[in-house]
């Protein structure tokens, strides 16, 4: 799959860019400074592995108080709403990447598909990517385990 630029590095800080919240609210780079966070990046919220993957850290997200979830699609604001009301999620913020301005930024667009490539992202409360995994079969799930052993060292898991 061809991506559209160079993809940031473990180590740099994460780019400048515009997604929206489920309230159409802008949410800058900077909005995301201050805590640790975990960016999970799907192609579509409406296809099985894309569900699969948001489920999954939904159910990690109250382990994790002190880091924010995020997950990010271009699905629109309003196909990101409805999915959430059908799946009952509530724990993870979603984040509509339609205009493209994260794609971009962090090169992960398929221009060919006309998604964003599955990914996972972690930084810290300076916005420096400390954790990266890049999904190069997209069908396939990224490596849960991996990630969340990333974010342990950010924040500690919390046993509910």
């Amino acid at each position: 799959m061809a991506l559209t630029g160079d993809l940031p590095e473990v180590g740099d800080q994460l780019p400048k860019f515009k997604l929206f919240d489920q309230q159409n609210n802008k949410v800058k780079t900077a909005n995301l400074i201050g805590q640790v966070s975990l960016i999970s990046v799907v192609p579509d919220l409406d296809t099985p592995v894309c569900t699969l993957q948001t489920r999954k850290f939904v159910q990690q997200a109250d382990h994790y108080p002190a880091a924010k979830f995020y997950t990010v699609s271009n699905n629109s604001v309003a196909e990101q709403t409805g999915w959430c009301a059908a799946e009952g999620v509530q724990n993870v913020t979603l984040l509509s990447d339609e205009e493209l301005s994260f794609g971009y930024e962090t090169g992960l667009y398929v221009p060919n598909a006309g998604n964003l490539a599955r990914s996972i992202w972690i930084i810290d409360e300076t916005g420096k990517i400390v954790y990266r995994q890049i999904v190069i079969e997209q069908s396939e799930e990224p490596d849960y385990l991996a990630a969340l052993t990333a974010l342990e060292k950010l924040v500690p898991r919390v046993d509910a």
